[in-house]
């Protein structure tokens, strides 16, 4: 998984990232973005136009936010609620839009 958005994007989602990605791999929750680990080129377009610094490689991510590396795959494998099947790796964020749900970790996690 090379590049991973972390807690400081909970409740902010700036989405300058997305505009940036030239291979539309970084994906809308409720409260949070996510990155696609299968569909990201390892670029590194997104993270210098994230206004929070949330947003680097896994394994620079620092250790209060370690849990979002395994989280942000989770967001892809795992079948969230209000879904029937897990988002996968579908070609792009634009083709299926908004999710408009998180992984358990974030929707639980305290506000920002």
């Amino acid at each position: 998984m090379p590049y991973v958005i972390t807690s400081k994007c909970i409740d902010v989602s700036d989405q300058s990232c997305v505009e940036e990605c030239p291979v539309d791999c970084i994906y809308v929750g409720d409260r949070k973005l996510y990155i696609n680990p299968k569909e990201c080129i390892d670029c590194g377009a997104c993270e210098p136009v994230c206004p929070v610094e949330a947003i680097s490689q896994d394994r620079r991510v620092p250790d209060e936010d370690k849990e979002f590396v395994e989280d942000n795959r989770r967001f892809f494998t795992e079948v969230l609620p209000g879904r029937d099947a897990p988002i996968g790796a579908p070609g792009g964020a634009r083709k299926v839009g908004e999710i408009g749900v998180d992984t358990p970790l974030v929707a639980d996690h305290p506000g920002s």
